[in-house]
């Protein structure tokens, strides 16, 4: 074993699932009112891609949020444990990242905001979560263990490295690696180009017309979720699911085809244990891709392109 990959196995974190879900729980609640605040000001882009966060060098960021003629920025920072909120005219307010009910968090964010003369009016419930106790009366989730969280931003360190480099590999439309506060999960999603039938919606408190138009477009997505598993696991789902999905032969070994979540699975730990980790989840990515994209007789050779095709001029 080289010493790269010696060292790229011990990046990946071990973090059982049931050791952190009250941590969790309560991150996952934070998380939907920071990402409500940016849903409160970013204009519209297809498939609700200006609600997400993303994977920064200190933890989750909204990146910058037009408001008035300037800018703002919400961080979750997993180093110094703080929720930084700065704005374009150099202003700076933090929270602290610390055991504490929801509604305390909240209550903090919202003063933090008012203080830095931003307004942000957002619904003041979770979405898809059941039950979706509102923010300002949630005592119940109130825990923040300082390492579960920092390991867990780990997780989405590595899992959008590999991600990413999975995504330079596509010239059709494609998300970025994005996390999604409505179910806690980092993905990725790639379109063939075709629209797709209405979705039927069903998400819990969540409008159905949400999910018509997250699944407007005929795709393929991927990514990482922490719960599912020991250790969290990868999935990759079709929309609509083409015949034959479920039966294509992706690797490794140990990804599996779950019928109750209509989803390919990889479970985290088999990642994290491989010898070499990169290697495996991108063969993970790329096979259950050409599930979607084989069965739904997709146009590859528009749609895909070499990620190294200019590495000779650089």
């Amino acid at each position: 074993m080289t010493q790269q990959t010696t060292h790229t196995r011990q990046a990946w974190p071990q973090l059982r699932a049931a050791d952190w879900a009250e941590t969790r729980d309560t991150l996952h609640m934070w998380t939907q009112i920071v990402g409500k605040v940016r849903l409160a000001h970013a204009p519209l882009i297809n498939h609700w891609w200006q609600v997400t966060l993303y994977v920064s060098p200190r933890g989750l960021t909204t990146s910058a949020i037009p408001y008035k003629s300037g800018a703002f920025d919400v961080e979750f920072d997993f180093i110094d444990h703080q929720l930084c909120i700065r704005t374009s005219v150099g202003a700076v307010r933090t929270v602290s990242l610390e055991p504490k009910p929801v509604a305390r968090f909240y209550t903090e964010t919202m003063r933090a905001l008012d203080e830095l003369g931003i307004e942000a009016r957002i619904q003041a419930h979770p979405n898809e979560v059941e039950p979706a106790i509102p923010f300002a009366e949630d005592y119940r989730h109130a825990s923040y263990d300082t390492t579960a969280a920092r390991l867990f931003w780990h997780q989405l360190l590595q899992a959008s490295r590999v991600m990413n480099v999975f995504r330079s590999r596509f010239t059709g439309k494609v998300s970025p690696v994005h996390y999604f506060w409505g179910a806690m999960d980092l993905a990725c999603t790639r379109f063939s180009g075709r629209p797709a039938p209405q979705h039927p919606g069903g998400a819990p408190n969540c409008g159905d017309w949400v999910m018509v138009e997250g699944y407007s477009r005929e795709l393929s997505s991927c990514g990482f979720w922490p719960g599912g598993g020991e250790e969290g696991a990868f999935y990759a789902y079709a929309y609509p699911e083409p015949d034959g999905f479920a039966d294509y032969p992706v690797t490794p070994a140990d990804a599996f085809y779950s019928r109750e979540n209509g989803q390919f699975l990889l479970p985290y730990e088999n990642v994290r244990t491989a010898s070499d980790p990169d290697v495996v989840l991108i063969a993970f990515l790329q096979t259950t891709y050409e599930a979607a994209a084989e069965r739904g007789r997709w146009d590859r050779a528009m749609l895909e392109c070499d990620p190294h095709r200019l590495q000779d001029f650089q």
